[in-house]
C-alpha cells in the first residue's frame, strides 16, 4: 500500500505494519473533517463524492450506510480497480472503475488535494467535497456516524443506544474487523496464535449473543450491524483461507450465518456485495500469502437461502 509524504506519493512504504514481535499494527485515519448542519461542511444534495473500492471492507461500511439510509442519489461513488498497483488504487479512464469527478488514475491524485500537504497511506473510503474542492474524511468510521446523523433517513445510531453500539463498535473493530488482519498479516507464529484465537472468541461470543438477540444490540438493528457485516460477507470467500482464520466457517455458526443472511437481503444490501472481487483482492499475488496469485473457484455459498428470521428490520 502506498504512502503519501508531505504531498508526494511514494509506492515503497517505508513505514512498517508490524510491530518487533510480528503483531499487525493499523495506521490511524488522519483526515477527519465532520459534516454537520452548522458546517463548514454542510449536508447539501449532491455535494459529496465518494471513493470505495469493492474489496474494502472499511469502504463497504460507507456503501452500506450509503444505500441504507437512501442516499445514492445523494452522494456519488467511484469504485476502484480491484487490485492496486504501483500506484495503489487506481482507476480506468471510462467504465465500471473510472473516477467521472476527477478522472484521476490513482486515489493518491485526490489525496495531493488536500489543503495541507498529505502524509499518511493512501486509503479508501475517502470523502470528497465538491463545494470545496478538498477530501472531508477518510476515516470510515467517522464517515458511517456522520453519514446517519447529518443526512434524512432512518437512524442507526439513537441516541439511547449509543453507549452499547459503542461498546459493540469497540469490540467488533478489535478482534473481528480489525482481528482478521491481526491473524492474516501475523509475521510470527506467537502473533498469529493470539489474534486467531481472538478473532474466534469473539465470533462465538456474538454467535451465544444471538440466540437471544436479533442484532447485537436486542432487536434494533444498528450501526454496529453495519460494521460487522463487511467482515461476514469476506469471511468464507477470503479470510478463511488466504488470511488462516480457519477454525470454523461462518456457515459454522447458525446463529450469525443466518444473521449474515438476512442482512444480506436487506433492500440494498446485495447490490454493495461483490464475492467475485473479493477474491480477486485478497488472492491477489502476494510473496508472503500467494505468491503465484491463484484465485480459487471456490467456495460456493447460497447466500440467498431463507434466513429464517422473521421480517426484515431495515
Amino acid at each position: 500500500m502506498g504512502l503519501m509524504i508531505d504531498g508526494i506519493y511514494h509506492a515503497e512504504d517505508p513505514a512498517p505494519d508490524t510491530t518487533q514481535d510480528g503483531r499487525f499494527q493499523r495506521q490511524k485515519a488522519t483526515i477527519r473533517n465532520w459534516i454537520t448542519r452548522e458546517g463548514p461542511f454542510t449536508p447539501d444534495p449532491g455535494r459529496y463524492h465518494l471513493y470505495a473500492a469493492w474489496n474494502c471492507p472499511w469502504a463497504h461500511r460507507a456503501l452500506l450506510i450509503r444505500v441504507l439510509k437512501g442516499l445514492e442519489d445523494t452522494i456519488t461513488v467511484a469504485y476502484a480497480r480491484p487490485r492496486r498497483t504501483a500506484d495503489g488504487w487506481v482507476y480506468d479512464a471510462e467504465g465500471a472503475f473510472a473516477d467521472p469527478e476527477l478522472g484521476v488514475t490513482a486515489l493518491h491524485q485526490v489525496y495531493a488535494k488536500a489543503p495541507a500537504p498529505f502524509t499518511g497511506r493512501i486509503t479508501v473510503p475517502l470523502l470528497w467535497d465538491r463545494h470545496t474542492r478538498q477530501p472531508v474524511s477518510n476515516e470510515s468510521a467517522d464517515i458511517v456516524r456522520m453519514l446517519n446523523d447529518a443526512f434524512p433517513g432512518p437512524d442507526f445510531a439513537p441516541g439511547p443506544l449509543r453507549e452499547s453500539i459503542d461498546a459493540w463498535n469497540a469490540r467488533i473493530y478489535r478482534d473481528v474487523n480489525n482481528g482478521v488482519y491481526r491473524a492474516g498479516f501475523a509475521r510470527t507464529q506467537a502473533a498469529y496464535d493470539v489474534a486467531v484465537a481472538e478473532l474466534f472468541d469473539a465470533l462465538d461470543e456474538i454467535e451465544a449473543h444471538l440466540a437471544d438477540n436479533r442484532y447485537l444490540v436486542g432487536d434494533v438493528f444498528t450501526e454496529a450491524d453495519i460494521r460487522l457485516f463487511p467482515t461476514l460477507a469476506r469471511f468464507d470467500v477470503a479470510y478463511h483461507y488466504a488470511f488462516k482464520c480457519n477454525i470454523r466457517r461462518l456457515v459454522d455458526y447458525p446463529n450469525l450465518w443466518a444473521y449474515a443472511r438476512e442482512i444480506h437481503a436487506m433492500p440494498g444490501v446485495a447490490e454493495t456485495v461483490r464475492f467475485d472481487i473479493y477474491k480477486q483482492g485478497y488472492f491477489s499475488p502476494s510473496e508472503l500469502r500467494n505468491p503465484l496469485g491463484i484465485v480459487p473457484a471456490g467456495p460456493l455459498i447460497d447466500w440467498s437461502a431463507p434466513h429464517g428470521r422473521g421480517q426484515s428490520a431495515a
